[in-house]
């Protein structure tokens, strides 16, 4: 796979993009009463409005065009098929078979995977009833209260976020929290809301080497030997990971232990036993029910044409503003604040997966690959951010997300939130013209010197673009489509963009420094390794530790 950057289908875009360029979106709609439902896609109960975007069925046409070009159909059967498409570390990419239908056969390197995945996801059942039943006892024969979930990255950001974003599905007297900084204050924090006898540790590390979880997992064994005794970890302690020793070495009886498989990337590893936090949280079936809403993404992402087709088309649309508009960020805005860690959980998708510089055959990217994602739940971020999304300088493309229907309804607000989640893409399209701010000036009244001081201060471009998530509640099933969405939205774009998606190479030159850094921080004499920067800092912090 290379990129398409210098195919004739990209160069077609670049000329149609000068052409769009000089476009406002205000006279697309002026001139189109059917835009909307030109522009809009569904499934089920799941409607993309992408019309808020500076585009034409032409742009649409170019982009389906470059999509083929970028031979889009074959990977996408590749990937499902279970081939080794992470070619980087020669691994298949099959998150998708985790929420497959059991009846399923999926094959890597001849083997069928679904047997196993069915097996862990029988055990995932079994243990969370046991959790939430009260069958399961720590070792003072109390019932489990608290589940703290011990991960960094996608051992965190998924299960955190699903949890967070199905909270109104909670049982008030079962907590779950989830610890994942190294930093010491978010351990201990932690552990004081928690009772040694009733809580329950889930260690989720595929290799159980990860620096930053086995020192939280450490220091959490620490507070329960300290309370109960060393006896007590197996009742108190289970893993999610694939290396057998290290759990037992840590004191994990290897029957809790929850296995995974390097198929598995950990942004995409909520479907696997990484869920675990997730099933004890919502129960067993509701985390099915999770599944099965990816699972319906999946077939819909397979079986539908381009063009009709949803994470295709906002991968599309993506590449569009970003290649060929000249966006470099992405905001994501929630108005839900349920879903208040979806934009830091996408953060990792899409950023993790698509932040790279280097091409599969190894040659260097010209283009523009990965946004910036960041987000805030609505109307949080109208007070915070949004001022620069309206009137700065840049061109900020929005995905804004929002429910028909609440799960906490309390007097007029969810109408509020919808009156707010609608009005600012329309502000956004549309805009406010010099002539009509001074009319508006006019208005409230204003003479004729203050208005003319003040309009241009009033005006917003408009002609900033914008994506619609609209559905009926967000429920388990409904969270998993959306989920399942992002997810190959981030596929689509690599294959565009000629990148492995499924590697992390960039996270790894930090960890290798931290590890040559931290015994240099409590050693005598001054550190001599590093620039003089960081060997300079070594020895204020030093320093100033003493």
């Amino acid at each position: 796979m290379t990129s398409t950057a210098h195919s004739p289908e990209w160069n077609r875009l670049v000329a149609h993009a000068h052409t769009m360029g000089t476009v406002h979106m205000r006279d697309l709609f002026a001139h189109d009463p059917a835009r909307f439902g030109r522009f809009s896609v569904r499934e089920g109960d799941l409607l993309l409005d992408f019309s808020k975007n500076r585009i034409d069925t032409e742009t649409l046409d170019l982009l389906m065009d470059l999509a083929r070009a970028s031979n889009l159909e074959s990977w996408r059967q590749r990937m499902f098929a279970g081939e080794r498409i992470n070619t980087t570390e020669n691994r298949a990419v099959l998150h998708t078979a985790l929420r497959a239908a059991s009846n399923a056969a999926i094959l890597v390197d001849g083997q069928n995977v679904m047997p196993q995945i069915r097996a862990v996801h029988d055990r995932m059942r079994i243990f969370s009833d046991k959790i939430r039943s009260g069958e399961w006892l720590g070792a003072t024969g109390a019932p489990i209260s608290d589940v703290v979930n011990i991960g960094i990255g996608g051992s965190d950001l998924g299960p955190a976020m699903v949890v967070e974003a199905l909270t109104p599905y909670l049982r008030p007297d079962l907590r779950v929290h989830f610890v994942s900084n190294v930093d010491g204050s978010h351990i201990h924090e932690t552990l004081q809301k928690c009772n040694p006898a009733t809580t329950l540790f889930i260690v989720a590390s595929k290799t159980f080497t990860t620096q930053e979880t086995i020192a939280n997992a450490t220091t959490a064994r620490g507070w329960l030997v300290e309370a109960l005794g060393a006896p007590a970890t197996p009742r108190h302690f289970v893993a999610l990971s694939t290396n057998r020793e290290k759990v037992i070495e840590f004191g994990i009886d290897p029957d809790h232990m929850f296995e995974f498989w390097d198929w598995v990337g950990g942004r995409f590893s909520l479907w696997s036993a990484i869920g675990l936090s997730i099933a004890v949280a919502i129960g067993f079936d509701r985390y099915t029910q999770l599944l099965d809403g990816a699972r319906q993404m999946d077939h819909h992402f397979q079986s539908r044409p381009l063009d009709q087709n949803l994470p295709v088309i906002l991968a599309m649309i993506g590449v569009w503003n970003a290649n060929f508009l000249g966006a470099s960020t992405l905001a994501v805005l929630p108005y839900d604040q349920h879903l208040r860690r979806l934009p830091a959980y996408l953060q990792q998708l899409d950023m993790e997966s698509n932040g790279k510089g280097t091409a599969l055959d190894g040659s260097a990217i010209a283009h523009t690959t990965g946004p910036v994602v960041f987000g805030d739940a609505g109307t949080n971020g109208q007070h915070a951010f949004y001022q620069l999304i309206h009137q700065g300088t840049q061109m900020i493309p929005c995905d804004f997300l929002v429910a028909a229907n609440s799960l906490t309804p309390l007097d007029n607000h969810h109408q509020l939130v919808l009156a707010n989640a609608l009005a600012q893409p329309e502000a956004l399209m549309k805009g406010k013209t010099l002539d009509e701010s001074k009319a508006e000036l006019l208005a409230e009244g204003r003479n004729p010197n203050d208005i003319d001081r003040l309009a241009p201060h009033r005006v917003f471009p408009g002609n900033r673009p914008s994506n619609m998530l609209v559905y009926k509640t967000l429920d388990p099933h409904t969270l998993g489509m959306i989920i399942a969405l992002y997810e190959h939205k981030v596929f689509v774009q690599g294959i565009i963009w000629g990148i492995d998606s499924f590697d992390q190479w960039g996270v790894e030159l930090g960890k290798v420094l931290a590890k040559a850094i931290l015994p240099e921080l409590t050693a005598p004499g001054v550190a001599q390794g590093h620039d003089c920067s960081t060997n300079g800092l070594i020895a204020e912090i030093k320093k100033l530790r003493d």
